[in-house]
């Protein structure tokens, strides 16, 4: 188990642009976590990639935010040949069905609870 602790990606100054990509897949999952990783990876070389967040429900319905600073990343990473190819594998293989909204984020703010001091 990782010692990384559990947190969303942190709110940025807008504006920027968030990627909601929701899925459900297939029971051929043959390759799909090392494509995912390898794509976890690719992704960060793109310069304005700002996170990614991931969710799943316990019914199957999985849920990934990507942050980008502005359009040009988003496009450098919509456009990126390896990016490309695994998403066709994932329409031929691994997704039973999907949604992907892309959205310009106008506000966004975050909070971090501080550690409670110990007591003496």
């Amino acid at each position: 188990m990782s010692d990384q602790q559990i947190a969303p990606v942190p709110a940025f100054e807008p504006p920027y642009y968030a990627v909601v990509f929701t899925s459900t897949r297939t029971e051929e999952q043959s390759g799909y976590g090392e494509t995912a990783e390898r794509m976890e990876e690719l992704v960060k070389d793109v310069p304005g990639y700002l996170g990614m967040d991931h969710a799943q429900t316990p019914g199957g319905l999985a849920i990934t935010v990507g942050y980008f600073r502005d359009a040009d990343a988003l496009e450098r990473w919509r456009s990126d040949t390896e990016h490309r190819s695994a998403q066709k594998r994932g329409r031929a293989e691994w997704y039973r069905s999907y949604s992907l909204h892309v959205a310009k984020v106008e506000r966004s703010h975050g909070f971090v609870k501080e550690k409670e001091k110990e007591k003496e």
